[in-house]
C-alpha cells in the first residue's frame, strides 16, 4: 500500500469515527453533547461556577465540595455486605438525603455547611420527568426528580470545582446514580486520629488499595480546616491551597516546629509552618514503612500525582453504583488550568529539615524558595 493510500485509507477511518460519535442539540439551544441526557447538566455546571465557586475560584467552596465526594461516597462496607447487613451505598448523595442523620457523626464535623450551600442550586434546577426519562421510566421519574438531583449534585459539584484549581485533573462524571435509600452507617469515614492500621482497613473494607488511598490524599493540596482547631478556620494543608501542586507531599515530610493556632487539638500535630496544619494522619502516613514511599513518590513528580489521583476519584465517584447503567457526562467539566509554580522548599527551610522515611529512595533535591520564613495564609470563606 503506498503511502498515499495509507494516509487517504486512515482519513477515512477518521470520518468514520467522527460520524459515530455525534452530537446532539440541546435544548437550552446554546450547548451540545453527546448524549442527551447530559444537557440537563450544563445550567447547573454555569450556576454553581459563577454563585457558589465565586466565578471560577479555586476557594473554600471548592475545598469543601470535594471534601464531601469522599465523606458520601466512602460509606461503603464490603464486609458487611458480605455479612449480609447494610454497608451502605457508597456515592449515592445519602449525605444530602439523610443530611440530619449524617452530618451528626463526628467525622463529618462541619460539613453540615457544604450540604446546605448545595442545596439551593439542587432546588432551583428545575429537572423535569422528561430530562431523567432518558435514565429511568416517567412513572418513576416524577417521584425521583428532587432525590436524583441530590444523588449526582455532590459528585458533579466535586468534580466542577476541582476544575477550577490550576494544576488539577479534569475529573471524570458519570450520571445514572438511584436515589439513596437509607443513611450511610456511622464509623466508615476515617478520622484524623485514626491509626495507619485503622485507615488503610477501612479503605480496604471499601475496595481501595494503600496506592489509592496515597493518591486520594493528594485533595488535601486544596484542603483546608476549620474544625481541628476552631480558633483558626480555613488553615491550610500546604503552602498553596489554592494550587493543586505537589507541596503537600513536600512539606508533611518537613520536621514539625509549632502549632498555627492553640495546641493540644485531638487529630493534630505540630508543622513545619506558621499558618499551616499537619493532620496526625497525614504525618503517620507520610512516615510509616508502608506508605512513606508511595508518599515521597509524588514529590515534584505533579503528572503522576494528577494521574494516580484522576484514577482513584473516577474509582470514588462511582463506589456502590452500577456503572453499566450510567451515562457518562465528562465531557462538561471544564479542563483545569495548567499547574503554576515549580516544588520547592519553603523559605527558611532546607534539605536537612525534611524527616527521610523512605527507606529505599533518596528525598528529591529541591530548590529553596528566597525571602523570609514562609507564612501560610488561612483561606478566606467564601
Amino acid at each position: 500500500m503506498s503511502w498515499k493510500t495509507l494516509t487517504a485509507f486512515i482519513a477515512l477511518i477518521g470520518a468514520a469515527n467522527a460520524a459515530i460519535i455525534r452530537r446532539v442539540a440541546c435544548p437550552d439551544g446554546k450547548n451540545t453533547a453527546t448524549n442527551a441526557a447530559c444537557c440537563v447538566l450544563f445550567a447547573v455546571r454555569d450556576d454553581i461556577q459563577e454563585n457558589l465557586f465565586d466565578n471560577g475560584q479555586c476557594g473554600e467552596d471548592v475545598h469543601e465540595s470535594l471534601r464531601l465526594t469522599f465523606h458520601d461516597a466512602i460509606g461503603w462496607s464490603l464486609s458487611a455486605i458480605a455479612a449480609g447487613t447494610f454497608g451502605g451505598n457508597g456515592a449515592d448523595g445519602s449525605i444530602s438525603t439523610f443530611s440530619t442523620t449524617e452530618t451528626n457523626f463526628h467525622a463529618n464535623n462541619g460539613i453540615d455547611e457544604i450540604v446546605e450551600e448545595q442545596r439551593p442550586f439542587i432546588e432551583r434546577h428545575n429537572i423535569t420527568a422528561g430530562d431523567l426519562s432518558v435514565l429511568f421510566p416517567i412513572s418513576r421519574a416524577h417521584a425521583l426528580t428532587l432525590s436524583l438531583f441530590m444523588t449526582y449534585s455532590i459528585q458533579f459539584a466535586g468534580a466542577v470545582g476541582v476544575s477550577n484549581c490550576p494544576g488539577a485533573p479534569q475529573l471524570e462524571f458519570m450520571l445514572g446514580r438511584p436515589p439513596a435509600v437509607a443513611p450511610a452507617p456511622d464509623k466508615t469515614v476515617p478520622e484524623p486520629f485514626d491509626t495507619v492500621d485503622s485507615i488503610l482497613a477501612r479503605f480496604a473494607d471499601a475496595d481501595f488499595s494503600t496506592d489509592e488511598v496515597i493518591a486520594l490524599l493528594s485533595s488535601h493540596t486544596i484542603a483546608a480546616a476549620d474544625k481541628v482547631d476552631e480558633t483558626i478556620p480555613g488553615t491550610p494543608f500546604d503552602s498553596t491551597p489554592e494550587i493543586f501542586d505537589t507541596q503537600f507531599f513536600i512539606e508533611t515530610q518537613l520536621r514539625g516546629t509549632l502549632f498555627p493556632g492553640t495546641g493540644g487539638n485531638q487529630g493534630e500535630v505540630e508543622s513545619p509552618l506558621k499558618g499551616e496544619m499537619r493532620l496526625q494522619s497525614d504525618s503517620e502516613l507520610a512516615r510509616d514503612s508502608r506508605t512513606a514511599c508511595l508518599w515521597q513518590g509524588f514529590v515534584n513528580e505533579q503528572e503522576k500525582m494528577v494521574t494516580a489521583f484522576k484514577s482513584a476519584m473516577a474509582k470514588l465517584a462511582v463506589t456502590g453504583q452500577d456503572t453499566t447503567s450510567m451515562i457518562d457526562c465528562s465531557e462538561l467539566i471544564p479542563t483545569p488550568p495548567a499547574p503554576k509554580g515549580t516544588a520547592h522548599l519553603p523559605a527558611g527551610l532546607t534539605h536537612n529539615d525534611i524527616e527521610q522515611a523512605c527507606a529505599t529512595t533518596p528525598f528529591p533535591t529541591l530548590p529553596t524558595d528566597p525571602g523570609p520564613v514562609t507564612s501560610v495564609a488561612a483561606v478566606p470563606p467564601s
